[in-house]
């Protein structure tokens, strides 16, 4: 499902190993991807960035994280940032599928946010 207007955009994800969200919903400061990794299976490479730093929020199951050089368990609730220059890779625990969600932005870009961007409006929806 695809429903836009004048100032948004949506779409309903796929059930894929990974999906990439910045051409779908029309990305300008950012990039969104859902990762699924089955019960055992891992990420099969190493990375890190030029600039991105990235935040990761896991949403289902559990796995190990390994970030240069440590490597630790995380689970559903886990929320975590790194560095352009942490080198991660993440892999699902051999007994659970792990499922999370990566943004990634440029690193100290962020100018302001929520109170200091969000403009209060006057609007109502129906429900207040």
């Amino acid at each position: 499902m695809t429903k836009i207007g004048k100032n948004y955009k949506m779409i309903s994800s796929q059930n894929a190993p990974r999906s990439e969200f910045h051409d779908e919903l029309s990305l300008t400061g950012c990039e969104v991807s859902i990762n699924h990794l089955k019960a055992g299976e891992s990420v099969p490479f190493v990375h890190s960035h030029k600039q991105n730093e990235e935040v990761y929020v896991v949403i289902e199951g559990s796995g190990v994280l390994y970030i240069d050089g440590e490597e630790f368990e995380v689970s559903a609730g886990d929320i975590l940032r790194i560095d352009p220059d942490g080198k991660r890779c993440f892999k699902a625990s051999s007994n659970s599928d792990l499922k999370y969600i990566c943004i990634q932005c440029k690193a100290s870009s962020l100018e302001q946010f929520s109170d200091g961007d969000g403009i209060l409006n006057t609007e109502k929806p129906s429900w207040l």
